[in-house]
């Protein structure tokens, strides 16, 4: 079933009652959420409808955190969290190429976030078009080599296991950046083999999900 028909092929006449879906955090994998017609978000972002395909979980010393995996019409994964500072927000990410940070960093200042002084300051080079309302101007450090591991599944319900093996995941430091209004940031995950993820960050308000569409 294509996601069209996902999206308005809703029974309203189900035997089975509908699972109640009014929060991000109780998302799963078949849910879509539409999201508000408003100038703030991106192009990526503004009206859209979304699909989560995957929900996957980070894992840190002493806490863990789900990510969920958001696909539209045109295939651009969209990744979402949650973060939990003070008031609830949504942090939307994207995956940028080596490429497309040369051309939106001064490649100097950007290569600082791995320097161990941790005090990083990065400018964005020139606007773009492409990503626009994912950058802020400039950036400030705010997290320095934070270990640890990546899941690809949903850990909500069930306790990572201790021991080395299947439920592992894939260790990683981790680098982040923010802006002084702390709208949008920048992390690059580095992974042991040293594949590194460089992720634009965008923090809105929960009231940005408009509607929920709860997998059938």
């Amino acid at each position: 079933m294509g996601f069209l028909a996902k999206l308005f092929g809703k029974s309203t006449k189900d035997s089975q009652p509908e699972r109640q879906l009014d929060h991000p955090s109780k998302l799963i994998k078949g849910d879509i959420i539409t999201l508000d017609d408003s100038f703030a978000l991106p192009s990526q972002l503004k009206g859209q409808s979304l699909e989560v395909t995957q929900v996957n979980t980070y894992e840190y010393e002493f806490s863990k955190s789900c990510e969920w995996v958001l696909r539209g019409n045109d295939d651009q994964l969209i990744f979402l969290s949650i973060d939990d500072d003070d008031a609830q927000s949504l942090v939307f990410s994207i995956k940028v190429t080596r490429e497309q940070v040369e051309n939106i960093f001064d490649i100097e200042q950007f290569g600082q976030l791995f320097d161990e002084s941790g005090n990083a300051i990065i400018d964005v080079k020139q606007p773009s078009n492409e990503f626009g309302q994912w950058l802020g101007q400039q950036y400030r450090q705010s997290e320095f080599a934070a270990v640890g591991y990546f899941h690809q599944k949903d850990y909500r319900t069930e306790q990572i296991s201790e021991f080395e093996g299947s439920d592992q995941g894939e260790s990683f430091e981790r680098y982040s950046a923010l802006t002084d209004d702390e709208k949008q940031g920048i992390e690059a995950e580095v992974y042991q083999d040293g594949e590194t993820d460089v992720i634009l960050c965008l923090y809105r308000p929960i009231s940005d999900i408009r509607q929920y569409w709860p997998a059938s």
